[in-house]
Parts: C-alpha cells; structure tokens; sequence
C-alpha cells in the first residue's frame, strides 16, 4: 500500500489515483482507491483532532493555554469569516462552513505527509459542490417558500429562465474545478519535480511544498468556503 499512497523519491513518483484493492458487491467490482485512504487518514486525524480540543476546552482556564489559545483564535476567525459574508443567517450556516474549510485545509495540507491529497481528485471536490449546492436549494426553497423560489427562476423576465436554470448548476462546476484544478496542477508539478530531479531533489523542494501545499491549500480552502457563502447568502439573504 505504501508505494502507491505515499509520494516517495524516485522515478516511481506519479499523480494518478491508484487502486489498492477490490472486492465485489452486488456483482459490481468496487475498487478501494488511494483517494479513500486518504480522505480516511484525514478524518481520522481530525476526529484525534476534535477529541483533544474538547477535552481541553472542557478544561478551558481564564488564562488559556497554547492549545486552548490556538482553538479559540481558530474559532474566532471562522465565526467572523463566515459572519461577515452571511451576516444575520450567519448562525444557521457556520457550523457547516466552518467543517467544509477545516476538512478542505487539512486535505490540503496533507501534500505535507506525501499522501495524495483527497482534494486532487475530483470525485471529492465535486461531492463537496453537490452538498453545497443541495444546501443552497434547500436554503432558498426554505427562506423563500416555494412560491418565491420559482419565481426567482424567472428573474428578471420569463425569457431568463434557461440562463436561471443553467445558472444554478453552474455552482457546482464552478467550486469542484477550481479546487480540483488548482491542487491537482501543484500534485503534478511536485511529482514531475521528484521524478525528474531524482536523489538531487532534497532540501529546496521544501519552498515549492510550501507554496503549493500550504499558501495554494490554504487560500483555495478559503477561496471554496467564501464562494460557497456568497451563492448561498445570494440565495437566502433576502428571504
């Protein structure tokens, strides 16, 4: 398992999604791939995670510890990002905002352990942009009633209800690409890296890591969560 879900040095270094095993259901071959393993060592690194931060904010002190420093300046920062682009439908969206961009940053950021990130592959990136887009309708549709929600569709005139109607389904393109793409071109140039550079390629990948691991994965992270509150707060706001 190791050779094909770890990126190690050498010339064996690839960006395709690898079948581990498989195993038949329904008389259907479903195949376990590299991209469920991660996204299961992801999660399993976040619910770790989670329990060691509410243990310790089960503890929390007045004078906060470094963990207890670190998780509140986290939560801050996600409470105000997604209240100031969602403002008063903040509370009913932030718990899910908040666990799309932690969950996307450390798939992101798992590039760091040379695991394929989950995130490079589109199956994912384009589940994320269906559940977002299934929050979006469900939000409109609640907010508007469903007499408001088919009237928007044929804003601002009648004529515009293909464009409407394409217009909605566009969301889900427009999220899954732009994050699939982006980390998939950084996963492709770090493995064209290893594999052209070979032993010499030690010390100063470290920069490229960095670049394309932690700014890109970070700012596409952010990027995916602030689109995703402005569709959805295009959606509801004014309901």
């Amino acid at each position: 398992m190791s050779n094909i879900l770890i990126m190690s040095g050498g010339m064996d270094i690839d960006f395709y999604i690898k079948g581990i095993f498989s195993y038949q259901l329904f008389g259907q071959t479903v195949w376990v791939t590299t991209t469920h393993i991660s996204v299961l060592i992801v999660m399993m690194v976040l619910i770790a995670f989670c329990i060691i931060a509410s243990r310790t904010m089960k503890k929390a002190t007045e004078v906060p510890g470094r963990l207890q420093n670190l998780l509140e300046i986290g939560v801050s920062a996600l409470d105000s990002m997604v209240g100031d682009n969602m403002h008063e439908k903040a509370p009913a969206f932030r718990n899910y905002i908040g666990t799309v961009f932690v969950f996307i940053l450390f798939s992101n950021l798992s590039g760091l352990l040379g695991i394929r990130p989950p995130t490079a592959d589109y199956g994912v990136t384009l589940a994320l942009a269906v559940f977002i887009f299934i929050l979006l309708n469900v939000g409109e549709f609640k907010y508007h009633k469903p007499l408001g929600y088919l009237k928007n569709l044929f804003k601002p005139m009648p004529a515009f209800f293909p464009l409407n109607l394409i217009g909605k389904f566009s969301y889900v393109i427009s999220l899954s690409l732009r994050l699939f793409a982006n980390l998939l071109s950084g996963l492709i140039i770090m493995a064209l890296v290893y594999a052209l550079l070979g032993s010499v390629a030690y010390a100063w990948p470290a920069f490229l890591h960095g670049f394309f691991d932690v700014f890109v994965g970070a700012i596409q992270a952010y990027i995916f969560c602030m689109l995703s509150m402005n569709y959805m707060y295009d959606a509801v706001g004014e309901g």
